[in-house]
């Protein structure tokens, strides 16, 4: 599977009911620190929810962080 259907999914998985986005922006990043844009090492995520958001902007940052860390050991360079 690929790294953005994983990710999706992770996210999807563990953030319902909320709608997510990701976009591979590798291509984007082309030539910094060497990366070829077609690796699937950058990503911009949006996450969407209809419900009243309790939850804190950094508290949310360290969910995705802390569910994709084993995307970032494997590749994964930033979101």
């Amino acid at each position: 599977m690929k790294r953005k259907k994983r990710i999706e999914k992770i996210l999807s998985d563990n953030f319902k009911p909320w709608s997510v986005e990701v976009e591979d922006t590798s291509i984007i990043h082309k030539g910094h620190n060497n990366f070829s844009g077609n690796n699937e090492t950058h990503f911009s995520i949006v996450l969407h929810t209809n419900r009243n958001n309790k939850f804190k902007r950094i508290d949310i940052h360290r969910r995705v962080n802390t569910l994709l860390e084993q995307e970032f050991s494997s590749g994964l360079h930033a979101l």
